[in-house]
This record gives structure tokens, C-alpha cells and sequence, in this order.
């Protein structure tokens, strides 16, 4: 798996983690909404949609992702499977 970390991502994020909330995160749950303020859940997301989509893991890819999920991603989209369908259909 890609393994950008904190130092990668470009927009200031929340690192705090709630009740129920982990650090460590396992699979890739669709059904889910992406918090889009927490630092460890767009790193997760971020690093697995860049493999499972076979891009090329490169800084670049990882900040166009980052940017198009933060500015460009509709807010009325919060599910990891609309985010992913999204960025699948608008990214170049």
C-alpha cells in the first residue's frame, strides 16, 4: 500500500481521535463517510484509493487527490463509495 504520511498532506487536519475512532484504520469500509477534516482518515483514503486504482504512487498524485477531495469533491458526497466514484469520473 501507499504510505504518505502527515507531512504529505497539504490542508490542515484534525489529528484527535474520538470514541469509536482509531488510528489505525483496517480495510476500505464504502458504506462509511469520509471525514474530510481528519488527518487519519485522508491519509488512509488517500493511500488505498492510489493502489486500488493502480496510480502511480507518486507526491503528485497523492496532493491531486487530496485537493480534488478538499475543493473540488461536492460536500453532499460524504460516503467513501460517492467520493471514489467521483474522483474515478473527474480525475485526469
Amino acid at each position: 500500500m501507499a504510505n504518505f504520511g502527515r507531512n504529505s498532506l497539504k490542508f490542515n487536519y484534525s489529528w484527535t481521535t474520538t470514541e469509536g475512532d482509531s488510528k489505525k484504520v483496517i480495510g476500505y469500509p464504502d458504506n462509511v463517510l469520509l471525514n474530510r477534516n481528519e488527518g487519519y482518515e485522508m491519509l488512509h483514503f488517500i493511500n488505498k484509493y492510489m493502489v486500488t486504482r493502480n496510480l502511480s504512487i507518486t507526491e503528485s498524485n497523492f496532493t491531486t487527490i487530496e485537493y480534488s477531495i478538499k475543493t473540488n469533491v461536492p460536500s453532499d458526497l460524504r460516503s467513501q463509495t460517492h467520493i471514489k466514484t467521483w474522483l474515478d469520473n473527474n480525475l485526469k
